[in-house]
């Protein structure tokens, strides 16, 4: 059969994977057996097309939808797994099409490291008449890798059917990058420019940290940002009410922050039909052990009480009062406490976090290593650092002779809610079919904002996609998707948080803060 312009053959033994294809697109399995004749997106539930070079969607014939749908198929056919990233091709194809679009862009060549395609961010800038400082759409181009046996379809083939682009980065961040790219482009066909220049930054090496894509450009490209005041970019979203409930719009305004760290045991090496008494292997387990069984404390933190006393009106009848004052009611109400606590995403926001994620011994079965070594992602609450947490860590390690070293870390700050940006965001929401509420919010995760929120920008997390929670499931897991109507809803959506942005009455001065 045919699928994206790539020809495949049908087995039996493969029908148990289209019939998982059929149920992730919400088509039944006929319908995603279709032949390479299949009509553009709408069409049909399965549609396909090819692509040739740098060919780009025509949104006067398309439309909004189906253009997003083409380009973000696309993207994600680029693979830019990080590492090594390969995000040159992907900028220069976005690049590629702003200018078709007559907008002023260019890409932007970062340290290319071990990417043989090299690597770059892709910049565009639609300029305003200059009353007010501009504004930054921030996104990234590298993706994590997926394991494609526990995907229903190619994670990197950019499957479009069933209402959805499925594919490694359609969540995060090329479907980012696709939605702000074409609000640009919507802005730049208005007769009337925005007071502000609007400027797009699609980096590449978020996934790793962003030292040689963000970090990068602020050290030495930062004239690419031009003062700007404000700047969005991923990490918050929109819960879809239920039962009569408002939509929830969720704007991150600060992140815990990563204190990755690598711990290496050294012993004597040998043959492993004999033992030793300071083998590597087995001292770095007992240390893992030990953290393994380490509880940090509960602790609320004023920006995740204000959070959840915002989400108190909006919470379970029997939870409101609790969500109102967070910080005594995990210390007064145990029920409560244990309900809060038993939800993984609630409880990293009240505590910091070891996951032990990565170990690394001997290469070969019968060989005793001389070293051994295990990587954890720890992620802090804003008002821990991670020089004190390591201190804590050797302490419970107990072995001073493994080592605890630090592999990436930044300390988290928050940006002010009092800005005509949240306020853009708000209005916008209250126009929203369902009169959405806005509340600030916190995530356990953190992106590239922070390079930007030291130099005073003031960062917001806020795309504007409908999301329940397990659809967000599909960021760094397996079949990852997003739904045209998510994709049109969103440019159209972010145009108008823009345009409010754009002609508030207040202007601010050139260069003031």
């Amino acid at each position: 059969m045919t699928v994206m312009g790539i020809t495949k053959t049908t087995p039996k033994c493969r029908i148990s994977r289209w019939r998982g294809i059929g149920l992730l697109l919400g088509v039944p399995l006929a319908a995603a057996l279709v032949s390479a004749s299949a009509p553009p997106v709408g069409a049909s539930p399965f549609a396909a097309w090819p692509f040739r070079g740098n060919d780009y969607p025509d949104l006067e014939e398309v439309g909004v939808a189906d253009a997003a749908a083409q380009l973000l198929s696309r993207a994600i056919r680029f693979d830019t797994r990080n590492p090594p990233g390969n995000e040159l091709p992907l900028a220069e194809y976005l690049v590629g099409f702003l200018r078709a679009q007559g907008i002023e862009a260019r890409s932007i060549e970062t340290p290319a490291g071990s990417a043989a395609e090299g690597r770059a961010a892709a910049w565009a800038r639609l300029p305003g008449t200059g009353r007010r400082r501009p504004v930054v759409l921030l996104s990234h181009l590298d993706v994590v890798p997926a394991a494609p046996d526990e995907w229903a379809v190619d994670p990197y083939e950019g499957l479009v059917g069933g209402g959805y682009v499925v594919g490694r980065g359609a969540l995060d961040a090329k479907g980012v990058a696709i939605v702000q790219m074409l609000a640009l482009v919507e802005l730049s066909r208005r007769p009337t420019p925005l007071d502000r220049d609007v400027i797009l930054l699609a980096t590449p090496d978020e996934e790793v940290g962003g030292k040689d894509g963000a970090g990068w450009l602020v050290r030495e490209r930062r004239e690419v940002l031009r003062d700007a005041e404000f700047l969005l970019t991923e990490g918050g979203g929109i819960l879809p009410g239920e039962g009569g409930t408002p939509d929830i719009w969720g704007v991150t305004f600060v992140e815990k922050s990563p204190c990755w760290i690598e711990l290496t045991a050294r012993g004597s090496p040998g043959h492993g039909s004999t033992t030793a008494a300071d083998a590597a292997v087995p001292r770095l387990v007992a240390a893992l052990e030990r953290l393994r069984k380490l509880e940090t404390e509960v602790r609320v933190v004023p920006e995740v009480a204000r959070m959840f006393s915002a989400l108190s009106p909006y919470a379970a009848p029997e939870d409101r009062r609790a969500f109102a004052d967070l910080e005594a009611a995990l210390a007064a109400a145990p029920d409560f406490r244990e309900r809060f606590l038993a939800e993984p995403g609630r409880n990293a926001l009240v505590r910091d976090t070891v996951n032990i994620t990565m170990l690394r011994g001997s290469e070969r079965t019968n060989v005793v290593p001389a070293a051994a070594s295990a990587r954890l992602d720890v992620r802090l609450l804003p008002d821990s650092r991670c020089g004190d947490f390591m201190e804590r860590l050797r302490g419970v390690i107990a072995d001073p002779t493994i080592s605890v070293a630090p592999l990436l870390s930044f300390p988290t700050r928050s940006s002010p809610l009092d800005t005509p940006l949240y306020d853009a965001i708000r209005q916008a929401a209250s126009e929203s079919r369902s009169h959405a509420v806005v509340v600030p919010r916190v995530i356990a995760g953190f992106t590239d904002a922070h390079y930007f929120r030291d130099l005073g920008i003031v960062a917001y997390g806020f795309v504007p996609r409908w999301l329940r929670p397990h659809e967000t499931r599909g960021i760094h897991g397996p079949n990852e998707r997003i739904s045209l109507d998510n994709l049109e809803r969103g440019v159209r959506t972010l145009a108008r948080i823009l345009e409010i942005l754009g002609t508030s009455s207040s202007p601010t001065a050139a260069g003031g803060r």
